[in-house]
């Protein structure tokens, strides 16, 4: 290569590096949007099932459940990147595959409020989006109720729902 190639070269990949900077941005915002219509916060947001969202602790989870008949009682959990009581652990693929399969890492399958069979459709921009939004949020220590199997009491409020005869 000559002198000639190797500054033209040079001059690309420095032009280049402000827009490779400006990547994660719009990611993390595409993100936010698709966690907005998603409607993440109407189940993961601490209050919001009280009617009043905490949004200091957005997406930090539910301390009130819902009831699924023969189920049990799920609290929406933690979706901030706490590493005790959230996804801190969670890699970008378990995030992922969590929102697509309703798999968490550990094996468990998700609540079937969660609608995973409709996200499952996100593209694999979209998907990482939204992980990569999910990993930006300020970290809230907040673990949500256990879930509890439907023979079990639960210990702490609850939403149920009364099937029609």
């Amino acid at each position: 290569m000559t002198k000639l190639t190797f500054a033209a070269l040079g001059t690309a990949l420095l032009a280049a590096l402000p827009a490779f900077a400006q990547t994660a941005k719009p990611t993390v915002e595409r993100g936010a949007y698709l966690a907005s219509i998603m409607d993440c916060t109407g189940c993961h947001t601490p209050g919001t099932f009280l009617g009043k969202p905490d949004m200091a602790r957005l997406l930090g989870g539910s301390e009130v459940g819902f009831q699924i008949p023969g189920l049990g009682i799920f609290y929406p959990p933690n979706l901030t990147p706490d590493a005790e009581t959230g996804l801190g652990k969670w890699s970008t693929a378990d995030i992922v595959k969590a929102v697509r399969t309703g798999v968490r890492p550990d094996g468990r399958q998700l609540a079937p409020a969660m609608p995973f069979m409709s996200y499952a459709k996100l593209t694999d921009t979209d998907a990482n989006a939204l992980a990569a939004y999910l990993k930006s949020l300020k970290p809230v220590k907040n673990a949500a109720p256990a879930l509890v199997g439907p023979s079990e009491k639960a210990k702490a409020p609850y939403l149920t729902v009364v099937m029609p005869q």
